[in-house]
């Protein structure tokens, strides 16, 4: 059975604000990846998992069709009242019951969410409705992040690492399978066509806010508020002032520099 999480509006409204679209150089790798095995231009390519639909937006340029699916009423519900391109749709469904008929999907993706599927349901349907000659994409943005500003990076780093390291305390049993870097995911996966790339490093533009913003959409940060909201709260505020103090500013809206590392399993059927 799938985990969920991520389910109430409140936690779906901080994840449509907070989370990053998927960078540059993951979008060249699966591209790059779907141009060689002559997947693109292809109809119909399907985000599963797809919460705000930040990655489907990004299929939308790509594909004729694009469905975003998720378990999560309340996150399709962000990615609706977001606005988007007339060729993606949303449905609410698990991603162990795809209602795609078999062999119709050209591309069918996972962006920061297959660690929460049931796994082998999650390839069985993968298998059924992928059709022959048609690919997956399954990626994840690791724990290995840094931040970048100025002569203080090293420093920023370390604040947001410290905090980082105080909410994955309450990081559900599931990010395993992050930590190994997908590599049971890439294992799981029935095609024999397949690679896993372990070494993406994007930069995303950010804010001081939305870094913090960042940590607080996190599934661990919300586990640590419900256990105990003062002291969650009182992290994410000090984290805050501690990076606006080290940078020498006063606004929340300063940019930075947000490097993150990506996994990303690729396979052909």
């Amino acid at each position: 059975m799938a985990t969920q999480m991520f389910e109430g509006r409140g936690h779906a409204a901080v994840y449509q604000k907070y989370r990053f679209a998927p960078g540059k150089e993951l979008q060249q790798t699966i591209l790059s990846y779907l141009q060689e095995k002559k997947a693109i231009p292809a109809e119909l390519a399907v985000d599963v998992g797809c919460g705000s639909g930040q990655g489907t937006h990004f299929l939308g340029e790509h594909f004729q069709k694009v469905v975003g699916t998720d378990i999560s009423e309340a996150q399709i519900q962000e990615a609706r009242d977001t606005p988007c391109m007339p060729n993606i749709s949303y449905l609410v469904c698990p991603a162990e019951e795809l209602p795609f008929q078999d062999a119709s999907v050209d591309v069918l993706t996972s962006f920061t969410a297959a660690h929460w599927f049931d796994l082998e349901k999650f390839m069985g349907e993968a298998e059924r409705v992928v059709k022959p000659g048609g690919c997956v994409a399954i990626s994840t943005y690791t724990v290995d992040m840094s931040l970048r500003y100025g002569d203080c990076s090293e420093k920023l780093t370390e604040i947001f690492r410290e905090c980082w390291d105080m909410i994955l305390k309450y990081s559900h049993n599931r990010l395993k399978y992050v930590l190994e870097d997908y590599k049971e995911i890439f294992e799981a996966l029935p095609f024999p066509d397949k690679k896993r790339i372990t070494d993406i490093y994007d930069q995303i533009p950010m804010t001081v806010e939305g870094v913090v913003g960042y940590m607080e959409s996190a599934s661990p940060y919300q586990t640590f508020k419900k256990n105990d909201p003062k002291v969650a709260t009182s992290l994410l505020q000090e984290t805050e002032k501690r990076m606006l103090e080290t940078m020498g500013v006063s606004s929340r809206e300063t940019p930075v520099e947000f490097w993150v590392r990506h996994v990303c399993v690729l396979g052909c059927k």
